[in-house]
């Protein structure tokens, strides 16, 4: 029963873990910078990076006491070498090759997006590849085949905003602060969500993708227009978000290799509305539905270190102390480049 030690500090949270390889969590700390960046209304790059500098390395010591292990006992040290704000990623990924070297152990270089794709598979056993997987975490809005380890298909992605920063600047919008994604679910519990006629990009179109900027744009014309409560507007955002990927992923998985098993990870992964839908629409579709629980679908550092954990089960080899930190890093680099941002992903 190995163990691996994660490191997360790819955006807003500063994170340590360390996960055995029968999936228990021995010990885990998290940082949230929520306070930090609330009156910018966004995460601000130089202000992370400086957090993270200064909280990661007693973190990481009072994980290791809790978990009464030393250096030396380690398996492996995993820590998120990207995609995400480049300075935050190279304080985890340079404290990663510094406890490598102290302690004499492997280093493991781990996919952000990776960590979360993987992290239901943490929490369910039962999981097998290879699943289906809407990733919306951050920036990033997908839909994946998983089939193994290290092998991911992009089937889609956004062109304009993801459905977080949808969330968010809805929040931003609104003025409900940050973060806004769970500002906006708690809003919605409070409205009608058929009050508002709001648009649904690309809904029934044969392209496989995502869009959420007209989404975003009608909410905001919205509220300038006076005419809506904010709670119905919060509402009829969430709804009109909803049917998007409840749309979009039933395209995908017409066009997608059969799976058994329909899978959501990232923040947005923790609103329970989100999960209902989808919930709903695997059961429609003959799926098994799987999600981690919420702790685990925000940015965190047992991911990471779960991770590392599957890349040990099937020998996938170390990376070397000289890796570099990437700020994009997709999951498919085969996958076909996309119009609009999408060539990001």
């Amino acid at each position: 029963m190995g163990v691996v030690l994660g490191i997360e500090s790819s955006c807003d949270e500063t994170a340590a873990a360390l996960v055995a390889g029968d999936r228990t969590i021995i010990a885990q700390a998290i940082a949230s910078q929520d306070e930090a960046h609330a009156p910018y209304g966004g995460v601000v790059p130089e202000i992370a990076a400086r957090a993270h500098a200064e909280r990661l390395a007693p973190m990481i010591e009072a994980v290791m006491r809790d978990g009464g292990l030393k250096l030396g006992d380690l398996d492996a040290v995993a820590a998120t070498a990207g995609p995400g704000l480049i300075g935050g990623v190279m304080v985890g990924l340079v404290t990663a090759k510094a406890l490598a070297m102290a302690g004499e152990v492997p280093l493991m270089a781990i996919n952000h997006l990776e960590g979360h794709a993987l992290s239901p598979r943490l929490a369910d056993p039962a999981l097998a590849f290879p699943y289906a997987l809407l990733m919306v975490s951050g920036g990033h809005c997908q839909i994946l085949r998983v089939e193994a380890v290290g092998r991911y298909r992009r089937l889609a992605t956004t062109i304009d905003d993801a459905l977080g920063e949808a969330f968010d600047k809805t929040a931003k919008i609104l003025g409900l602060g940050f973060p806004g994604g769970p500002a906006v679910e708690r809003l919605a519990r409070e409205g009608d969500p058929k009050a508002v006629l709001l648009p649904r990009p690309l809904v029934g179109s044969g392209e496989p993708h995502f869009s959420f900027a007209g989404l975003k744009s009608a909410v905001l014309r919205a509220h300038q227009s006076g005419l809506h409560a904010d709670a119905d507007l919060a509402a009829s955002f969430q709804q009109a978000a909803i049917d998007c990927v409840v749309d979009r992923l039933t395209h995908a998985l017409h066009a997608m290799e059969p799976v058994e098993t329909l899978v959501v990870a990232g923040g947005v992964a923790a609103n329970q509305a989100v999960r209902r839908a989808l919930e709903s629409l695997a059961a429609a579709q003959g799926l098994r539905f799987s999600a981690p629980p919420p702790a685990l679908c925000t940015d965190n550092a047992a991911m990471i270190a779960w991770a590392g954990q599957e890349r040990l089960a099937i020998g996938a080899p170390f990376d070397p102390l000289d890796i570099a930190a990437r700020p994009r890093w997709p999951l498919d680099p085969a996958a076909e480049p996309v119009r609009g941002a999408g060539y990001k992903a």
